[in-house]
């Protein structure tokens, strides 16, 4: 494994381009008789204890389930989205990278231009919709998550109101306030949510006062789509309950948090590998969630009382099971005009673009 930061990546890329002919790569690695070489782009830094941390997690799992002779790794993290991302994913495409994982949602635009200029290479994006001949797409079904955290929310939160601290307004993280308010509404009819969008993955003094000002306004949970503790650290400072991001981060706030969505993408990265490897590679369009293992929850805090334990875990082997769905209708927008009627469930396509909130969302 190496790292990388980005002036490195930048400084070499003249030289790169330059001095070293492109690999073709329409083979599989395992003919070469040399490990497959995968590079990851991180949009903040592997100490996040966050999204990013969660991506490196996997990516340490790649590494110890294929060992050093089938698979090596290197990452790049604090990667901009946008003109930074291009030159850092085109200089891994020209160092022979035989697939490069680009795990943010701005990433999207870069990766798709440099798969263009590499045909012959091999390149997944993570939560984006555009695809190409030899770039794939994967994502989580994090909004399963988020309807464990709004039943929790809804059945502990004393003033009925939550605060929710959002990145950028995608249809990602729309998507989760939206499924967290529509399961605390189904607790509690008049359960409202405040969200605050700091418009940065990660900055941890933004997100802390952000939490501050909603917990401020009357909220007593606190959630986020953010990357740091900071919204934990501040919920635990002021007595209020909260929801890690990504990973388990009970150690930062060992009294607030009472679960997180936990994203697991070690397997993935082995199965994509082995495709690799095996020569089957090819790139697919993968949504997985709780079923499949991606999407898991972090442990029930001890202070969470015994019923809204059940009443989670009921959310969670029912989403398993196939038979429970946040998305399914009656859902009224946030105007209080029906969305989706009765019995309808919301498909993937449509959640994928989802720009509208539901009723009780406030901001």
């Amino acid at each position: 494994m190496s790292t990388l930061n980005r002036r490195q990546v930048i400084a070499g890329a003249g030289a790169l381009a330059l001095g070293t002919a492109f690999m073709p790569r329409g083979a599989s690695a395992q003919v070469s008789g040399r490990p497959v070489k995968a590079a990851f782009v991180y949009v903040g830094p592997v100490g996040d204890f966050g999204w990013t941390y969660a991506h490196d997690q996997g990516r340490k799992y790649l590494e110890e389930q294929l060992g050093a002779d089938k698979v090596t790794t290197s990452f790049v993290e604090n990667v901009a989205e946008g003109p930074d991302a291009e030159r850092v994913i085109r200089q891994l495409a020209q160092d022979g990278n035989d697939i490069i994982f680009t795990t943010s949602f701005g990433f999207m635009n870069p990766t798709l231009r440099v798969a263009r200029e590499f045909p012959d290479g091999r390149f997944e994006h993570c939560t984006g919709y555009q695809a190409g001949p030899n770039m794939g797409l994967y994502n989580s079904r994090f909004y399963q998550g988020r309807a464990v955290l709004g039943t929790i929310a809804a059945m502990m939160s004393k003033s009925g109101k939550a605060g929710y601290v959002a990145s950028f307004p995608i249809p990602e993280v729309v998507m989760g306030i939206n499924a967290f308010t529509l399961a605390a509404r189904k607790i509690n009819p008049e359960f409202t949510t405040q969200v605050v969008w700091v418009n940065s993955w990660y900055d941890p003094a933004k997100e802390a006062q952000a939490t501050g000002a909603l917990l401020d306004q009357g909220a007593d949970v606190i959630t986020q789509h953010t990357d740091s503790p900071g919204p934990l650290q501040e919920a635990e400072k002021r007595g209020a309950i909260a929801f890690g991001q990504a990973w388990d981060m009970t150690s930062f706030a060992p009294n607030a948090h009472m679960t997180a969505i936990v994203d697991n993408w070690g397997p993935y990265y082995v199965n994509r590998v082995q495709a690799v490897i095996d020569g089957s590679w090819k790139p697919e369009n993968v949504w997985l969630g709780m079923k499949e293992g991606e999407v898991a929850m972090a442990p029930f805090n001890e202070k969470m009382p015994a019923d809204v334990k059940a009443a989670a875990q009921k959310i969670i082997d029912d989403t398993k099971a196939g038979t429970y769905e946040v998305f399914t209708g009656p859902i009224a927008d946030q105007s209080g005009a029906e969305k989706i009627a009765a019995g309808v469930v919301v498909p993937d396509e449509d959640l994928l673009k989802m720009d509208w909130y539901i009723q009780g969302v406030q901001g």
